[in-house]
């Protein structure tokens, strides 16, 4: 029998880029009930959760049917507060109360492209390596890759890596990705062991680009309103 797994979403109240923007509609469904659904539609998790400290952020958790059972301390909701402590705060929170997963799924709700297939994806591909970790990435542009980018060193203007002088065409430039928060998959033990959610063996999910998105400003917010509108249509 596998252990427990949990999708744990973070969503805090205050955001500086986009206001209130978990609550908000986005194709007529919010950004936390959107990564919820995705979390159940998966298939493979076992209990679906809020971290918040937002008493609107609850309300509209519960009216989704997710669970809240705990508000996040306003000292884990700031702008600076980085991610490891409110992961640790609410895997501590449900093992004090008897229920300890085996592995935590982390669904940002700022990422709201994903898929049911990312999760299914990366939880099996954790289970199957045995790694430490899976997360999602997506490829840069070739032009961005390190291997082509400059720096600006006394003024002048020199490859960011030694020996990109002779690296004239950005077709020959190394693939290059960065992760993009459509899924973080990890062991309960990796976050115990190791005291971060990656692990010395973390394995790529590599996600198309045009399956990936981050809202951040209402650019951002309008791109991933038009991409869904589009793939609702299909």
């Amino acid at each position: 029998m596998t252990g427990l797994v949990l999708a744990l979403i973070p969503a805090r109240g205050g955001s500086k880029g986009l206001p209130g923007k978990n609550l908000m509609p986005l194709a007529g469904q919010s950004l936390v009930d959107r990564a919820a659904a995705v979390a159940r539609e998966s298939g493979v998790v076992d209990r679906v959760i809020v971290s918040t400290d937002s008493p609107q952020i609850a309300e509209e958790g519960r009216r989704a049917g997710i669970e809240v059972p705990f508000v996040r301390p306003s000292a884990l909701a700031a702008d600076e507060t980085p991610m490891l402590p409110v992961v640790q705060h609410a895997v501590e929170a449900l093992e004090a109360e008897g229920w300890a997963p085996e592995i935590i799924v982390l669904l940002q709700p700022t990422a709201p492209l994903r898929q049911p297939a990312h999760v299914r994806a990366a939880v099996t591909r954790l289970r199957d390596s045995r790694a430490d970790s899976v997360v999602s990435v997506v490829e840069l542009p070739r032009h961005m890759s390190p291997d082509y980018v400059m720096r600006i060193a006394d003024g002048e203007l020199k490859p960011f890596l030694p020996g990109g002088e002779r690296l004239t065409r950005r077709q020959d430039a190394r693939a290059a990705f960065v992760r993009d928060g459509t899924v973080y998959v990890f062991w309960r033990a990796t976050l115990a062991r190791h005291g971060n959610i990656y692990g010395p063996h973390c394995l790529p999910l590599i996600v198309p680009a045009e399956e990936s998105i981050t809202i951040d400003t209402p650019g951002d917010w309008a791109a991933a309103e038009r991409l869904l509108r589009e793939r609702a249509a299909k």
